[in-house]
């Protein structure tokens, strides 16, 4: 018998010609489920070669929650085939913390039918059906899915940049392939998809499932598309950890910002202005006016210089910019005015490179410093439109910074150190970064040698900040490429939030120059920088971040006096008047309710101090405390309750 030469746990091992993945890396199956073959993602019975180099792949990794749940997808499509025999197969790919698949049925599916269908998944788990490869023609599998439309032209796409929105899970580039579901005993066939793979050896090799919900989806994303039913689900390598996931779920779900909103008065979207465009609450205001007045303190002590452009400007400006090939089908449609095409601005940057460009720069003045609070709009499609987290009327805390490339490294640097600052100021603590790069496609402009000095000047920065980093090709804008910083909220979720751009290309296309120190024009760098990314969306985070109990320097109302009789009263409006001598929210419920449902009114509306006042209180010229935690202390003195809440305001501390 002929030998292999490969590499295995990073040393030369010699096995037998015909030897599987699976073989060579003695996996189980059910804790390693696949392998990585020279970089590849390969079911377990794929042959190895020679030279091979093989590793495993365990299913609680993050490929093999992938490959799990990719094939929990397709066997979510049989049960769904199996009872509703005319369901038209879509597209099944794994998404972050599940799977979905889409079909076409004459009526949506019901809560009833996800029963059904999650009861016939568990048998056909429980059967232990065999995920099995085979390589097809073009041909034989078109005539293999004749019945499967949407298969069809997924075929006819293979290869093609145009196979987006989970479709690559379906097909590639090179060979065609179909995965067949055979019987555990008799190896008859039960069901077949075509797929890409890898997945699991068994169905049986799936611990830990569940439907979550249905919806309505586009066919490859597009509203020109038919639309098809989606089923969504999880799956985890261990009950343990969905029972961990389910219970985030439920806690996310207390924490929703679009229902803590409502409850705390804080904002609302009314149908006569449109979707996703939220007006504020008087307390929603308060949150907004702290959060925007500390952003404007901490920017001007940065040496940061505001400035203002309007909400509407001619279309060609965007021409200009390059926004507009590339970034138009985000845009609202653009409206005449005096024979001219003008547009809502979507972003701030160009008209920021116009006030750069509306006088002489020397040197002496950079690195310049623009930031503004600007009001910009984006057509977000309905379908993802989500409270204030997805808006399409939004305020960007955004800035501009132009800077020599003899300062571009050490600016980004220092930029990222004060961002980092800022989102640890509104209590964030936990963070990664995620460099965003151009890839193969037509959608970026510039030189190459622009994107490889700008994307190694992001590098750099990020790796000296001491944070793990994550790489994401094809993410970076159309001009530049960017550093993004994802934070981790309470319930351990990750949000991505600031961003850094450095961007080549804008600069040159609106030719900005600077004197240089030798008297030559040179063209400076341009810094994209958000903070929040925009208020709306940075509030809807905090919100759900601290459960709507923000902390006492954002809260609406941080204090709330409670009398228990009336007499009281006057009492603690002395202490209301002294606090608010020292900019303290405060208010005293003077109203006919009893004492106790006072109390429970101002712990629904998550204020963080009651001070709580009866006879002894008005007698020794003292308070009771309450806390948010139902923590209470008595006979505090005015001065010293005045002192902690004042403290803990300036402080910014979490009660």
């Amino acid at each position: 018998m002929s030998e292999l030469r490969i590499t295995l746990d990073g040393s030369e091992r010699v096995v037998p010609a015909g030897t599987t993945a699976g073989q060579a890396l003695e996996a189980d199956g059910r804790t390693v489920i696949a392998a990585r073959v020279n970089g590849q993602l390969r079911d377990l019975e794929h042959p190895v070669a020679e030279g091979d180099t093989v590793e495993p792949v365990e299913i609680g990794s993050v490929d093999g929650r992938a490959i799990m749940r990719h094939s929990a997808a397709h066997v979510m499509a049989q049960a769904v085939q199996e009872l509703h025999p005319e369901a038209k197969l879509g597209i099944g790919p794994p998404v972050e913390n599940g799977f979905y698949y889409d079909f076409d049925v004459a009526e949506p599916f019901t809560p009833d039918d996800l029963k059904r269908i999650e009861k016939r998944m568990r048998e056909i788990v429980k059967q232990g059906q065999r995920f099995s490869r085979r390589v097809v023609s073009d041909d034989e599998a078109r005539a293999e899915l004749a019945a499967e439309p949407y298969k069809l032209e997924l075929i006819g796409l293979k290869g093609s940049a145009s196979a987006e929105d989970g479709a690559n899970v379906e097909v590639g580039a090179g060979e065609l392939t179909i995965y067949d579901n055979l019987d555990a005993k008799s190896g008859d066939l039960r069901w077949k998809d075509l797929c890409r793979g890898p997945h699991l050896p068994t169905t049986r090799v799936i611990p830990a499932f569940k439907l979550m919900r249905t919806g309505g989806a586009y066919w490859r994303g597009s509203e020109k598309n038919p639309q098809l039913q989606r089923i969504y689900g999880t799956a985890w390598e261990s009950r343990e950890r969905q029972d961990e996931y389910l219970a985030m779920l439920a806690e996310a779900e207390k924490r929703d910002h679009r229902k803590l909103g409502a409850e705390l008065d804080l904002f609302s979207f009314p149908p006569e202005l449109g979707s996703g465009l939220p007006v504020f609450h008087p307390k929603g205001g308060i949150i907004r006016k702290e959060m925007e007045d500390y952003m404007r303190q901490r920017q001007l002590e940065a040496g940061y210089e505001f400035v203002n452009t309007p909400h509407l400007t001619k279309s060609s400006l965007f021409e200009i910019s390059g926004h507009l090939p590339y970034y138009g089908e985000d845009m609202f449609p653009a409206f005449e005015l005096d024979g001219v095409d003008y547009r809502v601005k979507p972003m701030n940057c160009p008209m920021h490179n116009l006030i750069f460009r509306a006088r002489g720069r020397s040197y002496r003045e950079l690195p310049l410093r623009l930031c503004e609070f600007g009001s910009v709009y984006r057509y977000e499609k309905s379908g993802v439109v989500h409270g204030l987290t997805r808006v399409r009327g939004m305020t960007q805390d955004d800035s501009h910074i132009y800077a020599t490339k003899e300062q571009m490294g050490e600016e980004i640097k220092s930029l990222l150190q004060f961002v980092l600052s800022v989102l640890r100021d509104f209590g964030l603590r936990e963070f990664y970064l995620e460099l965003s790069t151009r890839d193969d496609s037509d959608k970026f402009i510039g030189d190459d040698a622009d994107w490889e000095e700008a994307t190694e000047a992001l590098r750099q920065a990020a790796l000296d900040s001491g944070l793990d980093l994550m790489d994401d090709p094809g993410g970076a804008a159309f001009y530049g490429p960017k550093i993004s910083v994802q934070a981790r909220d309470a319930i351990g979720r990750t949000w991505q939030l600031s961003t850094i751009q450095l961007d080549f290309n804008q600069p040159k296309r609106f030719g900005l120059e600077y004197q240089a120190a030798d008297g030559t024009r040179q063209q400076p760098v341009m810094i994209h920088r958000a903070l929040f990314g925009s208020v709306e969306r940075f509030m809807g985070v905090l919100i759900e971040h601290y459960a709507g109990a923000m902390p006492p320097w954002l809260a609406p109302v941080q204090v709330v006096g409670v009398p228990i009789g009336d007499a009281h009263v006057p009492h603690l409006e002395k202490v209301a008047a002294a606090l608010r001598a020292h900019g303290i929210r405060v208010e005293v419920d003077a109203s006919s309710d009893r004492m106790q449902k006072k109390i429970r009114n101002a712990q629904k509306q998550k204020v963080p101090f009651m001070l709580l006042a009866g006879d002894d209180d008005v007698n020794a010229d003292a308070v009771s405390f309450r806390y948010r935690d139902g923590e209470q202390k008595n006979g505090v003195s005015i001065p010293d309750a005045v002192d902690e809440i004042v403290k803990a305001v300036r402080e910014r501390v979490q009660v």
